[in-house]
């Protein structure tokens, strides 16, 4: 995909975030605070483990929440994978000549202090979130 992306995390769309990180938490993990996200119209907590992927539960606030689909259609799930990169826009555009279609644009996340996200799908590869350093 992007020579320069480092994987950063895994999304898991969660039904309750609580509920879910008590069992991650029993094997080790430990979890962030939880932030609401207004933009993404969801709240997210993040859940981390020395030597083990960084997990994004994601949960829904209302019914126009972006997850709510994955949610009613399979349950909670790994639904993307995150990359942090230098530049987003060019990061974009190297993906788009690679048949990425770009479904959400780039915009700050209150998760990541501000920084930009965007998430792209390709059929090959399903959905993938940029995060800019």
């Amino acid at each position: 995909m992007l020579i320069n992306s480092i994987f950063h995390h895994v999304g898991i769309a969660v039904k309750s975030i609580e509920k879910t990180a008590v069992l991650f938490m029993e094997a080790g993990y430990k979890m962030t605070s939880i932030f609401f996200d207004p933009k993404q119209n969801v709240k997210i907590s993040f859940l981390e483990k020395t030597g083990s992927p960084l997990l994004e539960l994601v949960e829904p606030v209302d019914e126009k929440s972006p997850v709510r689909n994955i949610l009613d259609k399979v349950g909670v799930s790994a639904y993307h994978f995150c990359y942090e990169v230098e530049n987003l826009d060019d990061s974009i555009t190297q993906l788009r000549q690679k048949k990425f279609l770009l479904l959400v644009k780039p915009l700050e996340a209150v998760a990541f202090n501000g920084r930009r996200i965007c998430f792209l799908y390709n059929k090959e590869t399903g959905l993938i979130e940029l995060l800019e350093k």
